[in-house]
C-alpha cells in the first residue's frame, strides 16, 4: 500500500491531477499489479530461482492482464490451458482426486469463490467474468475465432444457436469484447513469459495463433451483427 501511495503522490504532485477512481479506473488498477513485481523479481534473484508467472490462456487471448504486473516471469506454466479448465481440475482435485486417494479438500477455499483481479475497490465486487464473460463462454469463442477463422457474424450465428440462456445483447456485447480485445493486444502476447504446447490450437506468438499486431481490429466485419 505504501509503495502504490508514493507513486500516486509523486504523479498527482507532478501532473497537478488528482488521481480518482472515477476518472482513472484502469491507471489505478495497472499500478498496484506493478508495484508488485520488483519485489518479486528482487526475491527471485536473491535465491537464483526462477520467476514464474501466473497467466492462463483465457487472460492472455483477451490480454486481460497488466503488462509488467502479473505477465513478469521467466516461464508461464498455465500459460496454454484456459481458465476453465483450470477451474474444472482444481473442483476435481479437491473432490475426487488422484486412484491413489490424494485429494485436496481445503481447495474448496478457493473453488467456491468467483475469480477476481481484486484491484478496484473491495466495494465494487470485481469479479474477472464481470470485467469480460463468462470463463466457459470465453473459451468456445476463442476457439471458433482462432482455431475455425470464423468471423464475427458467422461465430454470433453460431454461438447464438448453442446458448439460447443468453440473450442476444449480451452475445454481441461479449462477441464484441473478445474481437476488440483479441486484435487489440498480439503485442501483449507477443511479450508473454513462455509457455508449454498442450493442444494443437496453442496461442504461440511464432508457431500458431498470431493476429497482425498493427490491424484494423475487425471494424468492418463487427457491424455486420449491428453492434
Amino acid at each position: 500500500d505504501k509503495l502504490v501511495q508514493d507513486y500516486l503522490e509523486l504523479i498527482e504532485n507532478t501532473t497537478g491531477e488528482k488521481l480518482t477512481w472515477e476518472k482513472h479506473d484502469q491507471t489505478l488498477q495497472n499500478i498496484q499489479a506493478r508495484v508488485r513485481l520488483p519485489s518479486a523479481w528482487l526475491i527471485t534473484n536473491l535465491n537464483d530461482a526462477l520467476l514464474l508467472a501466473t497467466g492462463n490462456r483465457s487472460e492472455a487471448i483477451v490480454g486481460y492482464a497488466t503488462m509488467d504486473g502479473d505477465t513478469a516471469g521467466a516461464l508461464a506454466p498455465l500459460g496454454g490451458i484456459d481458465k476453465t479448465f483450470i477451474r474444472e481440475w482444481l473442483i476435481w482435485l479437491e473432490k475426487e482426486g488422484l486412484e491413489d486417494g490424494f485429494k485436496i479438500p481445503a481447495l474448496n477455499k478457493v473453488n467456491v469463490q468467483q475469480p477476481t483481479a481484486e484491484l478496484r475497490p473491495l466495494g465494487s465486487n470485481q469479479t474477472d467474468e464481470g470485467d469480460l464473460m463468462p470463463y466457459s463462454l470465453l473459451a468456445e469463442i476463442e476457439i471458433l475465432a482462432t482455431t475455425k477463422h470464423l468471423s464475427p457474424l458467422q461465430l454470433f450465428q453460431k454461438i447464438k444457436e448453442k446458448h439460447p440462456e443468453y440473450s442476444v445483447d449480451s452475445l454481441k456485447k461479449w462477441i464484441e469484447k473478445f474481437f476488440n480485445l483479441w486484435t487489440r493486444n498480439q503485442w501483449k502476447r507477443n511479450r508473454y513469459a513462455l509457455s508449454f504446447h498442450f493442444s494443437d490450437d496453442y496461442l504461440d506468438r511464432v508457431s500458431a495463433c498470431s493476429f497482425p499486431t498493427l490491424s484494423g481490429g475487425l471494424k468492418e466485419e463487427l457491424k455486420k451483427i449491428d453492434i
